[in-house]
């Protein structure tokens, strides 16, 4: 298949891995931003196939890791009001609040639906026109478009009964954040290729330059992650730091123009409290104050709240790449799939659940 089986070549892999062994003169750390590479990484043992080169750092890159669980409590509040039904997609509903969860709220009797795009959710609204209908927008850039779209769509069509409770996060942001960090010593960076093909990538450039540390936009599969850390090696190698992109079949430095500008007009910059980070000045998105009758916040009147995540979790050090998760005391213990204690084991693209996925009950991971 065209774009897919030859990403996926042993043999090319192979070439790259020799590759980056024979240019490789000091171990280096490079954190990849997006949880679909560190769920590569992890499946196809790439990190222990470079282990005396690279260490692969996984970044805060998963939309569900990163939602606090005020926001979770957020969500429950407006579940379990009357009339209400609260539509989200299917990784949402097992995070924990500071509480409980929208599965157990479902439990409770909360009309919560599992959607799989915010225009089931929009349709829904058309169908119940007697309900408030709230979608959970959540993401990185890559799911702000169609959640734009959606808003949009609803404007147009004058539904009145839908709203939106947004968690949408940008990733330029977080990476400055991780950089000014002293803790950090990042020596360079895979940026997601699926945010940059709706971005683009000129917003890395000017971080890149700023910091002095290379950027490598990538794809998801074997031989794009390992093309990426060889640029990125090289770059180091011959003391350049730039944005390089790796994913030329999918991304443009541009990115979608017209995705851009829906987003722009629906949505606006806002401060994010981001879960086990804190608080990172303007990398959220919000709705425009034209939209704002489509802001589930306010239609319900939400107060503005914090709620502390478990203490044994540590969640937060390795959303910020500061730990792996088998150093979690927690880890495949009290924290499961089935009984998650933090986001990162509840997601698909969590770091802890990759992890347990494919290396549980190893003693040297």
């Amino acid at each position: 298949m065209k774009y897919l089986d030859e990403y996926r070549d042993s043999d090319i892999t192979k070439t790259y891995i020799q590759a980056i062994k024979k240019i490789s003169r000091k171990k280096k750390r490079l954190m990849e931003i997006c949880g679909g590479q560190t769920h590569s990484i992890v499946k196809n043992g790439i990190d222990r196939l470079l282990a005396d080169e690279v260490e692969l750092i996984h970044g805060p890159g998963c939309p569900v890791c990163v939602t606090p669980a005020a926001v979770i409590d957020d969500a429950v509040n407006i579940a379990e009001r009357e009339n209400v039904i609260f539509c989200s997609f299917g990784d949402m509903l097992r995070v924990p609040g500071s509480k409980t969860n929208l599965i157990q709220a479902r439990s409770r009797g909360a009309d919560v639906r599992m959607v799989y795009s915010p225009l089931d959710a929009l349709k829904i609204a058309r169908e119940n026109p007697e309900k408030e209908v709230v979608f959970f927008a959540i993401g990185f850039e890559t799911t702000t478009f169609p959640n734009a779209a959606t808003v949009q769509q609803a404007a147009t069509k004058k539904i009145k009964n839908f709203s939106v409770l947004v968690s949408q996060v940008t990733v330029p942001p977080a990476v400055k954040t991780i950089l000014d960090d002293p803790d950090s010593s990042i020596d360079g960076f895979l940026a997601a290729g699926h945010v940059c093909t709706v971005m683009g990538y000129e917003e890395y450039i000017p971080v890149s330059r700023q910091y002095n540390v290379p950027i490598v936009v990538t794809g998801f599969e074997p031989v794009d992650i390992v093309s990426a850390i060889y640029n990125c090696l090289k770059q180091l190698h011959n003391n350049e730091a730039r944005v390089q992109n790796c994913y030329m079949r999918n991304v443009k430095k541009e990115g979608n123009k017209k995705a851009r500008q829906l987003i722009a007009s629906i949505f606006k910059p806002c401060d994010f409290n981001w879960r086990g980070i804190g608080l990172i000045p303007q990398s959220g998105m919000c709705l425009q104050p034209e939209f704002s009758c489509y802001n589930a916040r306010k239609k319900f009147a939400l107060a503005k709240t914090t709620a502390a995540a478990y203490s044994v979790c540590i969640s937060g050090d390795i959303l910020k790449g500061k730990k792996k998760p088998p150093q979690c005391p927690a880890f495949a213990k009290e924290c499961t799939p089935d009984h998650p204690l933090g986001a990162p084991m509840v997601s698909s693209e969590g770091a802890c659940a990759a992890y347990f996925r494919y290396r549980k009950g190893e003693n040297n991971v």
